[in-house]
């Protein structure tokens, strides 16, 4: 009996092996046919800072890269012919001045000989009349001045809303016209823009999940993020349909930089297996059939818990599972 006691222990030690085996028959299953194309990173606006006057750029405050505020100056363009305009104005208002200055003293002198009896009301409504030509001429000047400040005050550049910098077309002692571009920026929020072959374009809606792989356009199989389509362009440009997507993280992609997105097409048909059921040994993907033969099997994208089997096994075969 002493000696049977060993054998009976490897016994126990092995059944429950047996147990955790399972078995799944795979089958054939719709799935989603997806497939790859490259979308690059773009702003969902991108806005432009243009000079409100034309003239010579004395100030750039800004650099490419750089992040700036709604409202920040990022330039300004000055008008030699504005400051020429204001100094001549200058003068011409104090000339008014002592105009109005004088009128108003002609008019208390013939407003306090009319009080003494020595004036006539002919005169003082004379002196009257001068004070206020003099008032008004002098009030419409300093309008004009006004205006010439308003311009000048326009050369100051201002960014049309939060963003990053992406390019300055211009550079300092550059002339430039009204309305001309000082500076481009990207709007903090980004997008992922791709194009599709317009055999595509009527699988493609607004709200549709897809995934999005790695950064560049030369990574293998990796971790996969997940967007929403959040627009179906109507206009097909080149035999492509454009759309955009939704993705979280993107801020610190570059503008203009690619990754690798992969779409639904449609549905095809494919056969399933449970990840469990696969398994690797020295580079190569196995499956173990229920009466114990190993097969070499080719497995494709993952769907949930199962996985696509491109070749290795057929409709009906059973594996086994732990």
């Amino acid at each position: 009996m002493g000696r049977l006691r060993p054998f009976l222990f490897v016994i126990a030690l092995a059944a429950p092996s047996s147990v955790l085996c399972g078995e799944t028959t795979v089958h054939v299953a719709p799935i989603d046919d997806m497939k790859a194309v490259v979308a690059s990173v773009e702003p969902a606006h991108q806005l432009v800072a243009r000079a409100r006057i034309g003239g010579t750029v004395t100030t750039l405050k800004i650099k490419e890269g750089d992040t700036v505020a709604a409202g920040a100056e990022v330039a300004v363009v000055a008008d030699q012919k504005l400051f020429l305009q204001m100094q001549s104005l200058d003068q011409r208002i104090r000339a008014l001045q002592a105009q109005r200055d004088k009128a108003k003293t002609d008019f208390e002198r013939a407003q306090e000989l009319l009080r003494r009896g020595v004036s006539t009301k002919v005169m003082f409504d004379q002196a009257k009349t001068a004070l206020d030509v003099a008032e008004r001429n002098l009030s419409a000047l300093q309008s004009d001045r006004n205006v010439i400040e308003q311009q000048s005050a326009e050369g100051s550049v201002k960014a049309p809303g939060p963003g990053r910098i992406l390019t300055i077309p211009v550079s300092v002692g550059r002339v430039v016209m009204p309305g001309e571009t000082i500076a481009t920026l990207a709007e903090d929020n980004y997008i992922l823009r791709l194009q599709l072959p317009e055999r595509h374009a009527r699988f493609m809606r607004a709200g549709d999940r897809v995934e999005i792989g790695e950064r560049g356009v030369n990574t293998g199989a990796g971790a996969r993020t997940e967007g929403r389509v959040r627009i179906v362009y109507p206009e097909i440009q080149g035999g492509r349909v454009i759309a955009d997507v939704d993705v979280q993280g993107l801020g610190d992609y570059f503008v203009g930089e690619r990754a690798r997105v992969y779409v639904t097409t449609g549905k095809r048909d494919a056969i399933l297996a449970p990840k469990s059921a696969i398994y690797r040994r020295a580079g190569v993907d196995f499956a173990r059939l229920v009466d114990g033969a190993e097969v070499v099997v080719q497995t494709g994208d993952a769907h949930g818990e199962a996985i696509e089997i491109l070749s290795g096994l057929h409709d009906g075969d059973v594996v086994r599972t732990p």
